[in-house]
């Protein structure tokens, strides 16, 4: 059973790889962002709530999110593993997702994949996406947030000894090699 997190700041290439390997393992690319969208579009009960805070420029909470991705894991095509991308963001979340899955009866092992891309190569790559919210000052600020957010989180798997660390400055397909020995496939 094949169960990742993704870790990695933005423009590292999380989705890109995470969508890769789902579909060479046969299981599902969960991303937060994904989940999010779906539910609002099809007006669940959780996407309704979303949608309020989306529309006045808040950030989702935690508690929303979580349920979002508990309801998601939830779903039958998870039972032979998943790659979750963009949860957890916080020590907290992280928490939550290893009681979640305790409760599911689901076995330890989920590895935690850091894709590490120097900042200077974030900004690079983020500026020729050519998004015009993509400029470098609110891309180095959106870096400095999810360190912030994110060291802890680093700190956290890797005393578990979950962490495995690859270099995302390579090409994609060196990535996506080093991914398929990290999980051994």
């Amino acid at each position: 059973m094949t169960r990742l997190i993704f870790l990695g700041p933005p423009g590292a290439g999380k989705g890109t790889q995470a969508q890769n390997l789902a579909y060479e393992c046969n299981i599902p690319h969960i991303s937060t962002g994904d989940i999010l969208r779906q539910a609002m579009k099809e007006q669940t009960l959780l996407g309704i709530k979303a949608q309020n805070y989306v529309d006045s420029g808040e950030l989702v909470p935690d508690q929303l999110v979580e349920e979002l991705v508990q309801e998601r894991l939830n779903q039958p095509d998870t039972k032979s593993g998943w790659i979750l991308d963009g949860f957890p963001r916080k020590v907290t979340q992280a928490v939550f997702l290893q009681e979640l899955l305790q409760k599911m009866h689901v076995p330890n092992g989920e590895k935690v994949v850091n894709l590490d891309v120097p900042d200077d190569v974030v900004v690079a790559r983020l500026l020729e996406r050519g998004r015009k919210d993509d400029t470098e000052e609110v891309i180095r600020r959106r870096l400095d947030v999810y360190r912030n957010e994110t060291a802890p989180l680093i700190d956290y798997y890797g005393a578990k000894q979950q962490l495995v660390i690859v270099n995302g400055n390579q090409s994609q397909e060196e990535v996506t090699n080093e991914l398929k020995k990290v999980i051994a496939f």
